[in-house]
């Protein structure tokens, strides 16, 4: 059944889709958004962040344009500092161990703060992270690890706006749209076939934009790309992120792109659910893990818990743990860092251990964890403190644990203090770091470097932008710097200039 022709279709529902569509539309193009989610679970992965964004700015100035209704004396307390293109950059390169695609992270980097701005314009509401990303320390929030700005009402505030800014711009939206095949020939790509209600529909367009997501939520494509085991990671977001756009990119010839093998993963509650759910899901982060000591299931560490911010090491260490006997590791604090636990560790659906000695916690863990071997682990640590350093967790402090097998770099507190608490967490997968290649423009290239007429990509699809690792809150950023890229650029392929001039191009 052949249905109405666009200008653009944006073949995605979240973060970088609407961005795209909004784009397009800003350059006069008729747009439609095919979303496979039902309405009630539109948002992709996005809808699932805590909304968190990295973002370029020079100071306490740039973060109230982003973030207008910050009062004075949130702005007398807060110490922003800065976070300049330099920073960003070192922090790509550092992470990605030095394999990001120059031209895509120079546009990641150096549109980051332009693009938020657009997006506040869009009616998208930021505010500084007080208390997840600054700990509040003789009544002053300092902000540490490089990211500073978050969505207002986290991922569902974002989705929310973004809808609603589509909605004012006359996007069409069409749910339940299992978009199945590119409609392609000689001369390009110029609409989709999808099915909805049963039926395949086929949507005409002058220019496609995948951002449909990588595909974490495919068992079968995790185990084949990623590796053995992989198959039993738990997903943290969309279950419908099961990699259509990449394989339909490819059949139409897509050069695939950077790390097919990578991924974001994180320690994630053990018992969570196997796919995101949008009440559940904010409760099963276990990212504190950088004031505690972490073991695996032989009662030994296994990973620096302290190597870095959290912001630089959880998007790896959810690997680390899958790699652990029954991919299950224990995360263990005592009572002298509890006023720093984030609110997921207090909530009902949590996994836990809780004694009021060590020797009782090895023994409530029973068959979990190998008691002895735990208790000499902890002894072991603690004797490795540096006491005379100060504990700030604001900053990487150098509070080490040296000469250990598993080296401790910060915030290394020891286990001495009841209760003690084990909180037991498994590998949780975000998004695939594999993907396709595109130009500058957000267009598409094949195999052979040929841009493919009236493709475009943006999100999780674009690959050569993060390798091994990420550094948290770039992945919002990206989707949304190059949803507005690659929705410039569809507009313009297809024709439509008649809109306003877009500052992307």
């Amino acid at each position: 059944m052949a249905e109405g022709t666009y200008d653009v279709v944006v073949v995605g529902g979240g973060n970088a889709a609407l961005c795209a569509a909004l784009s397009a539309a800003g350059e006069g193009a008729r747009v439609l958004v095919l979303e496979r989610a039902p309405e009630k679970e539109r948002g992709g992965n996005s809808v699932y962040t805590d909304g968190l964004m990295r973002v370029v700015y020079d100071g306490a100035a740039d973060i109230r344009a982003l973030a207008p209704d910050l009062t004075d004396e949130e702005m007398e307390i807060s110490d922003f500092g800065q976070y300049t293109e330099s920073d960003f950059f070192d922090d790509m390169a550092r992470i990605t161990q030095y394999r990001t695609d120059p031209d895509l992270c120079e546009i990641l980097v150096k549109r980051s703060k332009e693009t938020l701005l657009w997006m506040r314009d869009q009616g998208v509401r930021f505010m500084p992270n007080f208390g997840r990303q600054a700990y509040k320390v003789d009544g002053r929030f300092t902000f540490w690890g490089g990211a500073t700005i978050a969505v207002a009402a986290g991922g569902p505030g974002l989705i929310e706006a973004l809808y609603k800014a589509a909605g004012r711009r006359g996007v069409d939206v069409r749910y339940g749209a299992w978009v199945s095949d590119l409609i392609r020939d000689d001369d390009g790509v110029h609409g989709v076939r999808a099915r909805i209600d049963g039926a395949t529909r086929e949507f005409r367009a002058g220019s496609v934009v995948l951002a449909c997501g990588g595909f974490e939520a495919n068992a079968e494509m995790r185990t084949r790309y990623l590796g053995p085991g992989w198959d039993l990671a738990k997903v943290r977001g969309s279950r419908y992120n099961t990699g259509d756009g990449l394989e339909m990119a490819l059949r139409a010839g897509a050069q695939p792109f950077g790390h097919w093998s990578g991924c974001h993963s994180v320690a994630w509650e053990r018992n969570a659910t196997d796919f995101g759910d949008l009440v559940l899901t904010p409760q099963f982060q276990r990212h504190n893990y950088p004031f505690a000591v972490v073991v695996n299931a032989e009662g030994k560490r296994f990973v620096d818990e302290g190597a870095d911010f959290r912001n630089y090491t959880y998007a790896a260490y959810g690997r680390a743990v899958l790699q652990q006997p029954g991919q299950v590791a224990w995360q263990i604090f005592d009572s002298k860092t509890e006023h720093l636990m984030r609110d997921e560790y207090r909530t009902r659906h949590v996994s836990k251990v809780k004694a009021n000695t060590l020797e009782e916690l090895a023994k409530k863990l029973g068959d979990e964890v190998d008691g002895a071997q735990l208790l000499r682990t902890i002894a072991e640590f603690n004797d490795a403190v540096r006491d005379e350093i100060p504990f700030n967790p604001n900053v990487k402090d150098g509070r080490s644990a040296d000469g250990l097998p598993v080296p401790r770099s910060n915030w290394a507190v020891k286990l001495d203090t009841a209760p003690y608490t084990a909180y037991a967490v498994t590998c949780g997968i975000t998004f695939t770091f594999g993907g396709v290649k595109i130009d500058n423009h957000g267009q598409v290239l094949d195999t052979s470097g040929e841009t493919i007429p009236g493709l475009f990509a943006a999100g999780e699809m674009v690959g050569g932008i993060f390798y091994h690792n990420y550094p948290g809150a770039s992945g919002l950023t990206s989707g949304a710097v190059f949803g507005r890229l690659a929705g410039a650029g569809a507009a313009h392929a297809a024709g439509a200039h008649t809109g306003e001039r877009s500052a992307t191009r």
